[in-house]
């Protein structure tokens, strides 16, 4: 399953979904977690000290690899290097798989030790200074979208992406590329604006969204998040002594969590499980080739001088039967 957790910035999403990772975690779940935000601080969030967090690897420097692994033997695609981040896959192609060990992992993932189990870390790699002026952040995104897109994963199994902050990840078919849509909001009319430009931006492509209520002090809070949200509201979130240790970098152990926020969490995973049964993976299929096409006419082809609508498979469909090449 593919979750995405998306809010303004400030409102908690890293830390709900550094909780998330924890809570799958010790379920013994296998998770891989992905930082593609623009701020990287999902590694802290899971323990890591700075030294280990910066050391980590960026999958944007990986790209050449990525892109070379997961083309595989797709005679629609004659070199990586015509692949963009909205290539699709195809018969012949190399598929991610959560539980497998492949070339992408070896390079770009890195096992982060949790209370109860380990979880697969990936990281984009930061904005630097040196980006300014002659890159743009997507495009270090694109090497997460392509990644989905190459991705089977089935029930209980977890991937979990803390996305770039507000309507960003709308620069990409990147939010079509999940089963549940978690937008953090604080119960604030600022709050509340990023989740209506979501909703509104999402309504049309079939995604999932539910609203996690954070920093919610009373009633009145949560009565302003009931008004806004309606019943796209989950679950709300309070103040959490467990999570101010945690931010200082003395997290107790998972299982003292307070019992509100792990029945909060609980409540998540529910939610996310229940999305199984809704899979439509033709739908998902279409919605990649959609974007792959927009984006192929938008620039692709002419930053890689080749026609990329001939890199659509019409006849492959991505979904857990399907087979990859060894």
């Amino acid at each position: 399953m593919k979750i995405a957790f998306v809010g303004k910035g400030g409102s908690g999403k890293t830390t709900l979904s550094s909780l998330f990772i924890r809570h799958l975690a010790a379920t013994g779940a296998p998770v891989v977690a992905i930082d593609a935000d623009i701020n990287q601080h999902l590694g802290a969030a899971l323990g890591l000290d700075e030294a280990e967090a910066a050391g980590l690897p960026a999958m944007g420097e990986h790209l050449p690899l990525i892109k070379d692994h997961l083309r595989g033997t797709n005679p629609r695609i004659a070199h990586a290097d015509k692949m963009i981040k909205t290539t699709p896959p195809g018969e012949g192609s190399r598929l991610l798989r959560v539980r497998e060990d492949n070339p992408v992992y070896d390079a770009c993932a890195r096992p982060v030790e949790l209370d109860g189990g380990a979880v697969r870390l990936m990281v984009t790699g930061p904005f630097t200074d040196a980006d300014l002026g002659v890159a743009c952040y997507h495009s270090k995104t694109g090497a997460v979208e392509l990644c989905l897109n190459h991705l089977v994963d089935g029930r209980d199994e977890y991937v979990v992406v803390d996305m770039t902050a507000g309507s960003d990840s709308f620069a990409s078919g990147m939010f079509t590329r999940f089963d549940m849509t978690f937008l953090v909001a604080e119960p604030t009319r600022k709050g509340v604006s990023v989740y209506r430009q979501y909703k509104e931006y999402a309504r049309d492509f079939g995604v999932t969204l539910k609203v996690v209520g954070n920093k919610v002090q009373g009633e009145d809070d949560l009565d302003f998040l009931r008004a806004e949200a309606g019943d796209d509201l989950l679950v709300t979130v309070g103040h959490s002594d467990w999570v101010r240790a945690m931010e200082k970098g003395r997290p107790p152990r998972f299982e003292l969590l307070e019992d509100a926020n792990r029945r909060a969490l609980s409540a998540l995973h529910t939610a996310v499980d229940a999305t199984y049964e809704l899979r439509d993976w033709e739908r998902y299929t279409r919605q990649m080739v959609h974007f792959h096409l927009k984006n192929a006419r938008s620039w692709g082809n002419e930053r890689t001088g080749a026609d990329l609508a001939a890199q659509v498979d019409p006849g492959f469909v991505l979904g857990e039967e399907v087979v990859a090449p060894a």
